[in-house]
């Protein structure tokens, strides 16, 4: 793994050079054919869960038949790809299959309240992740660590084992060590190590709403059915899995965040009327150049070939889409409760940003949340897994400033810097 000085090339993003265990591990996976059939996924689900009750009341059925569908259109996944959504689709259902029980057991768990989160909202590799980390380091605050977020709802007699671990948790960093092992310099990118905090649309996707599909396959007919999703109605799902996490270990003040929310402002206040809002920005360009190469690195072991084009293509459309919808709505979260970072506030001058949010959401900043603040910022330092040289103009053949230019309407709103 890259030390936190170094800085990494990678010199084989479109023509990966794969090593020896890479191509063993893709030699054994595309021999083997991964068929995405509904029933056979949801009966799997079924054993899992020790029960049957989807709840489809909502027409779920049909988001998971346009979710699949999407997937099987992108023709070239590999078989590992394949395998990966499979699975994915089936703990998404088993871990459904349980909260519609758990809920049913605890029908107090859905008057739960969540007590003035605070949101973080902003685009992909726009200081996101740190943020929600460092805001997460407060002992008073609850928040979603990716094992969590991969399996929120325990299977049935699935406590810890003798040591104390729980099996959800095992079982996340059995993958992790599996993707450092293939894809190591993800690390550098986006770890997500099991206790790093994660997204909640993670969890919104037990309703299979959420926009997470994208990052994994080229499914444009799922980003097209998912835009068309009341998302109120899945927002308030999404309320539901909050409360039973809240209910299965507490507290009540969360702090949540995911890009997702820039287009879904509408949804997210009115699910989370007294949230407070850090708004994150970056320069577009530094965003789809990041996004594309992690994207891309990624796809030496899931897809038959890279296509850099198509790549930008997509994600700049994409964050052009969400920025879009951000800027048109921003005012939808008053400003008397909202704050607007800058990427380039994010690098040592945390603390007197943290003093607005607290003080924008009526909460006292405590000496134990500043000490925990302290420990988190200098154990984590930018670039801690090293850094990655991203070119856009070298590895997908678009020039940074004619990119750029999509997005003036973005720059007029908001104090973000160019980049590069």
């Amino acid at each position: 793994m890259a030390s936190v000085s170094e800085v990494v090339d990678i010199d084989d993003l479109v023509a990966p050079r794969l090593t020896d265990v890479q191509r063993q591990i893709l030699e054994y996976t595309e021999s083997k054919r991964v068929e995405l059939d509904i029933e056979a996924m949801l009966a799997e689900a079924v054993v899992q869960a020790g029960v049957d009750d989807l709840d489809d009341t909502d027409g779920f059925a049909d988001r998971l038949a346009a979710h699949v569908a999407a997937i099987e259109a992108d023709g070239g996944l590999r078989q590992l790809a394949r395998m990966t959504l499979r699975s994915r689709i089936v703990r998404l259902l088993r871990n459904r299959l349980s909260l519609t029980e758990l809920l049913k057991r605890h029908p107090e768990i859905e008057s739960i309240e969540i007590e003035r989160p605070f949101i973080v909202v902003g685009m992909p590799r726009s200081g996101t992740t740190h943020l929600v980390n460092l805001i997460a380091a407060d002992p008073a605050r609850r928040a979603l660590p990716y094992w969590e977020s991969q399996e929120p709802i325990p299977a049935p007699g699935e406590g810890a084992d003798i040591f104390g671990i729980d099996p959800r948790y095992a079982r996340s960093k059995a993958e992790h060590d599996a993707m450092m092992a293939t894809t190591p310099l993800i690390a550098a990118m986006h770890d997500r190590f099991p206790e790093a905090i994660e997204e909640e649309v993670e969890i919104l996707d037990l309703d299979l709403a959420s926009y997470v599909l994208e990052w994994h396959a080229r499914v444009p007919d799922w980003r097209d059915y998912y835009l068309t999703l009341d998302q109120t109605r899945h927002y308030a799902y999404m309320m539901k899995v909050l409360q039973a996490l809240t209910f299965l270990r507490g507290p009540r003040t969360w702090v949540l965040k995911s890009p997702q929310h820039s287009e879904q402002l509408g949804s997210l206040m009115a699910t989370f009327p007294d949230a407070t809002v850090a708004f994150t920005h970056r320069d577009p360009v530094a965003v789809i150049q990041s996004a594309v190469t992690m994207i891309a690195y990624g796809d030496r072991m899931r897809r038959t070939s890279i296509d850099p084009g198509t790549l930008v293509e997509y994600w700049s459309d994409r964050v052009h889409r969400l920025l879009s919808a951000g800027v048109r709505d921003r005012d939808l979260v008053p400003a008397e409760r909202s704050i607007d970072i800058g990427f380039h506030d994010l690098g040592g001058n945390e603390m007197p940003l943290l003093e607005q949010l607290y003080a924008r959401g009526g909460v006292d900043l405590r000496p134990k949340a500043r000490k925990a603040f302290d420990q988190y910022l200098h154990g984590n330092p930018r670039g801690k897994h090293g850094r990655i040289r991203y070119d856009l103009q070298g590895n997908f053949g678009v020039s940074p400033q004619e990119l750029r230019s999509r997005f003036d309407f973005y720059f007029d709103r908001f104090d973000v810097r160019p980049e590069n």
